[in-house]
């Protein structure tokens, strides 16, 4: 049934036999009138206006829209299905709109899939599928962080972004400022980089400080994070500088403090400049906390002042500000007196007074002068008193080393300064007149002794104490018995004590020492000397052991004594272990062996083909010393006693082992000695190049020997240097391998007196003798090489070639070829030179022998020599050779 509602007819639930033409007719007084409409009923099944497949995308945790519009008669229903799901999709993340679509709310990976829209109505049914794709949503995992850069350098933005790997065509990054995005233009003067999610801001300016944001966009997504940039620099310098509250000695300075760019303001800096003393130098007068603007600034007297400020904060100090205005003040009398009063006693009645001047803008007036006052303290009262215009005085005729007095005090034309300090010092030191009585030694142990002593008075000291000095010497071994000059010793212990230790000395040896005080002026008298004994000490090592023989079971081994022995030998202490190639040490066997005559010594009992560590060290009565060590093979079963080649004569006097026959490695061994060296020289045989040996050497009267380091066989000469002039020595070769083909060479020579030498060593050693020599040389050259040209240019220019053309008839006759010309003589072999290469050497002149050098200094030599045969090497430091001969060898032939 129709209803009418507002002049309007409403039929619900239309059928199809509600079709016909309806009239509405409208009439009043006048009239009527009609309008007809026609309504047709018909059903529709339902008709989808959205496409089928399409394919929907959205990221994780946002919402998506699935179309589904559909048209039809009646309306049609519809729901929608998942492909993985029996029953429609429902539940509050799920809307189904009028239209047919559906809705799903914060999504998550899982919504991906296929969805159908199904739609039916009485007149049939309809459906389309949705296909949704749930993308990771885009996160900026590496955001950009605050940060604070000084101006200049380079500020440094990292972002790092993470977005799903569908949007890698259409993912970037962009970066704004302040809300607006930077444009990136390439040019020489761009300050702006990026690259690989960098921002990088060259030579940052206070304009680039603010926020930087990072921003990742995706077709579907967007993400962004923002830091803040903060530019730090030092201050702007003050500004608005005015003067206020003025007088004669201060003023004060108010200013106004400039941008302080993010670090506070730690201390502003006054600095003056004066038009009088140093005009345009600025000098810092004041520093005030940074929380204040102004400062009262004190003044001196007599200036034209100019004031400036500068600002300081973490970063550092600004520029100064503008310069005020000026300010003169007026003269008055000094407000300092002169700082840095010395007072020295160079002279022992005088008293030398210095000081440091007022700088020039402290006088505060014209006339500068300083009032010295001085008197004797506790002695004198009254003040006696000098003006003076340096900034020095002397006070003469003073009693030695006594307190005085002293004031200093500025004075200028309006006036004297303030009262000076008093300022106590002493006049002049002497050297003190008293020697250290009651000298006594502790011998604490071989090498180190205490020294005591009474203190000198005070009295005696006439000055301040520096100390004492303790001087000491050797005066013989108690070993040799025989006294001689020794070097000389010191120690200096400041301060006022009574003992001291010294040490280093060597042991079994007699000493005397003497003991001074000091003071500023020097030394005093010396001590009774005093003389003591240190006691015995343990030796050194032994100077050699070696491997004499050995056999299957056996192991004879030589040695030498200790060169130091440091006491009296009481025997030798033997040691020995197997130290076969295994982590663990055989027992350590020891023999004492207490017959001083003996230095071989055969050990037995020892395993077969076996290593073993020999040990040996010296004794006295306090003990044995470090040893040496040596190391042997015994043979294997059935081997036979193998005996080593050891030279005849060896550094021990009672040593006697046979010598092999062999044949000799050097050739004409000869020897020459000066004042203070010896030079041993030889000709290579059959030895091999690469042989060594070793050179020993003896004080005769001392009886010591001493050992050269290893020398090469072809270096053919050896000096050997630091002998003792006129002392008697003799001198030993010694093989390094005993199976070589060696020769041993054993000389005594007599060094010449240094009376002789110095005859000599006068002349060569003088500097003006050096110079000559070296003049006359360079002239020798310069006429070799005018000679050489001469001859060699004549006929080869055409000044030659005209003048043998036309030759000046009234010229001499003079042969040129006569001028610088050689003799057939040039060609002939200088003297002294060898006349054969065969192998035979002939005892001529060294070719290079020093004889032709200075006025026969190398040509005195009178040593004789023999031929004595092989020796054992010692490797102990001794000379080193340099290269030279000398003339007048005594040479032994092999």
């Amino acid at each position: 049934m129709p209803v009418s509602i507002d002049n309007q007819i409403v039929r619900r639930n239309v059928k199809k036999n509600d079709s016909a033409v309806y009239q509405c007719e409208a009439s009043n007084k006048h009239g009527t009138i009609l309008a007809s409409a026609n309504i047709l009923v018909i059903n529709l099944a339902p008709m989808l206006l959205t496409d089928n497949n399409l394919e929907y995308a959205a990221v994780e945790g946002k919402d998506v829209l699935l179309d589904c519009k559909v048209f039809g008669s009646p309306h049609p229903v519809v729901e929608w299905d998942r492909e993985d799901s029996a029953s429609p999709v429902q539940g509050p993340k799920y809307s189904i709109y009028e239209n047919g679509s559906l809705n799903i709310k914060n999504t998550v990976k899982e919504d991906s899939g296929l969805y159908t829209c199904l739609t039916g109505n009485t007149e049939g049914k309809a459906a389309i599928t949705a296909i949704l794709d749930i993308r990771d949503a885009t996160q900026i995992v590496e955001p950009p962080e605050n940060i604070k850069v000084l101006r200049g350098s380079t500020a440094q933005f990292t972002c790092g972004a993470k977005y799903d790997s569908a949007f890698a065509n259409d993912f970037q990054v962009s970066w704004n400022k302040d809300n607006e995005e930077i444009t990136f233009i390439h040019t020489d003067n761009s300050r702006f980089y990026v690259e690989d999610g960098v921002l990088q801001i060259m030579n940052v300016s206070a304009e680039d400080q603010g926020n930087y944001t990072c921003v990742a966009n995706t077709s579907l997504d967007q993400a962004q994070e923002t830091a803040e940039l903060i530019v730090l620099d030092v201050p702007d310098p003050p500004e608005e500088l005015k003067l206020s509250e003025p007088k004669n000695t201060s003023v004060r300075l108010n200013w106004t403090p400039g941008n302080s760019h993010n670090k506070p303001i730690i201390e502003f800096i006054v600095e003056y400049e004066e038009s009088r003393w140093k005009p345009g130098d600025w000098h810092e007068l004041v520093r005030v906390p940074g929380n204040h603007t102004s400062a009262l600034l004190k003044l001196h007297g007599h200036v034209d002042y100019q004031f400036r400020v500068s600002a300081v904060n973490e970063i550092g100090r600004s520029q100064p500000s503008d310069p005020s205005d000026r300010y003169k003040t007026l003269p008055t009398a000094p407000e300092n007196n002169p700082g840095g009063i010395i007072m020295e006693g160079n002279l022992p009645n005088e008293i030398h007074i210095k000081w440091e001047p007022l700088k020039p803008i402290e006088q505060n007036g014209p006339g500068l002068e300083y009032k010295v006052s001085w008197r004797r303290k506790g002695v004198e009262d009254n003040w006696n008193e000098e003006v003076v215009k340096r900034h020095s005085f002397f006070i003469r005729n003073t009693p030695t080393f006594e307190p005085y007095e002293i004031q200093i005090q500025a004075i200028n034309h309006l006036g004297f300064g303030p009262e000076p300090k008093v300022v106590t010092g002493f006049s002049g030191e002497d050297f003190p007149e008293s020697a250290p009585q009651n000298v006594t030694v502790e011998i604490m142990n071989s090498t180190v002794i205490r020294v005591n002593w009474l203190r000198v008075p005070q009295e005696s000291i006439r000055g301040h104490l520096g100390g004492y000095r303790v001087h000491w010497w050797k005066v013989r071994s108690l070993l040799e018995g025989k006294r001689g000059h020794s070097e000389k010793h010191s120690l200096t212990f400041h301060g006022d004590r009574n003992h001291g230790m010294v040490p280093g000395l060597k042991p079994f040896s007699e000493y005397s020492l003497i003991v001074m005080a000091f003071n500023g002026r020097g030394n005093g008298p010396a001590s009774t000397p005093f003389t003591f004994k240190t006691p015995e000490g343990v030796p050194e090592h032994p100077a050699l052991l070696r491997v004499a023989s050995f056999s299957k079971d056996s192991i004879t081994l030589l040695w030498v004594p200790p060169l130091e022995q440091n006491g009296i030998l009481t025997g030798h202490m033997l040691q020995y272990q197997l130290i076969n190639d295994t982590e663990e040490l055989g027992n350590l066997h020891n023999i004492t062996i207490s017959d001083l005559t003996v230095t071989r010594w055969k050990v037995g009992g020892l395993e077969t083909s076996s290593k073993y560590k020999f040990y040996m060290s010296a004794c006295t009565r306090v003990g044995c010393g470090k040893p040496i060590t040596e190391e042997g093979i015994t043979t294997m079963e059935g081997g036979h006693t193998t005996t080593l080649s050891i030279p005849t004569t060896t550094l021990s006097p009672v040593a006697n082992v046979s010598l092999s026959s062999i044949e000799p490695a050097l050739l004409n061994i000869s020897s020459s000695v000066s004042d203070t060296k010896a030079n041993i020289s030889w000709i290579t045989g059959m030895a091999q190049k690469e042989s060594e040996f070793y050179i020993a050497y003896m004080n005769n009267r001392k009886g010591n020997w001493k050992i050269s380091e290893a020398v090469n066989i072809s270096q053919n000469f050896h000096i050997i240097e630091g002998l003792d002039p006129g002392s008697e020595y003799t001198i030993r070769l010694m093989t390094k391998n005993w199976v070589d083909n060696t020769s041993i060479f054993e000389d005594v020579v007599e060094t010449r007196g240094k009376a002789y030498a110095g005859i000599y060593d006068g002349i060569s050693t003088q500097g003006w003798f050096i110079g000559v020599m070296c003049a006359v040389a360079l002239l020798t050259l310069i006429m070799l090489i005018a000679c050489f040209v001469q001859r060699n240019k004549g006929g080869k220019y055409s000044v030659k070639e005209k003048e043998d053309l036309h030759p000046d008839l009234e010229s001499p006759g003079i042969n040129d070829d006569t001028f610088c010309e050689y003799s057939d003589n040039d060609e002939k072999p200088l003297k002294g030179s060898l006349q054969s290469l065969d192998g035979e050497i002939k005892a001529a002149e060294s070719g290079d022998s020093l004889a032709g050098y200075g006025d026969e200094e190398h040509d005195q030599f009178n040593e004789d020599g023999s031929f004595i045969g092989e020796y054992a090497a010692h490797k102990n430091k001794g000379p080193v050779g340099v290269n030279g001969s000398s003339k007048g060898l005594h040479q032994v032939t092999a």
